[in-house]
């Protein structure tokens, strides 16, 4: 299975946070499965930490990108295909950095592991 990890669960995946589900965590744990982290997301998290929104340790993105790549996690970039798709989706959710994760999720038929509730409102497989 394809699966897009939100940008919460990968700070809670990789902070060990008890929040994450049984089914996330059986899911990230089952070694079938490609688990992919948008760049929206690592974007997400430059911008929350340049505002004072989120800390994280210094040299974040060294260790971001140290733990996707030991747990075999692969970045997915925004393409035009994303942002094409991005133009149809309605409006149940403004957070752009969403949207942008729901239109990848959808045009890559991927399931997107994520706790926000209003997500599950669009055409697509959510997971929590």
């Amino acid at each position: 299975m394809d699966v897009l990890l939100d940008t919460q669960i990968i700070l809670w995946l990789l902070s060990g946070d008890s929040r994450l589900s049984k089914q996330a965590c059986s899911i990230f744990l089952e070694p079938t499965n490609n688990l992919y982290f948008s760049m929206a997301g690592y974007w997400e998290i430059a911008i929350k930490i340049s505002i004072g929104k989120l800390e994280l340790a210094d040299r974040w993105s060294v260790i971001i990108d140290r733990e996707l790549r030991n747990n075999f996690i692969k970045f997915l970039p925004i393409t035009q295909k994303h942002c094409n798709y991005l133009g149809e989706l309605p409006f149940h959710h403004r957070d752009p950095f969403d949207r942008i994760i729901i239109a990848q999720a959808k045009t890559e038929q991927m399931t997107l592991i994520s706790a926000d509730s209003q997500l599950k409102k669009y055409d697509i497989e959510v997971i929590w």
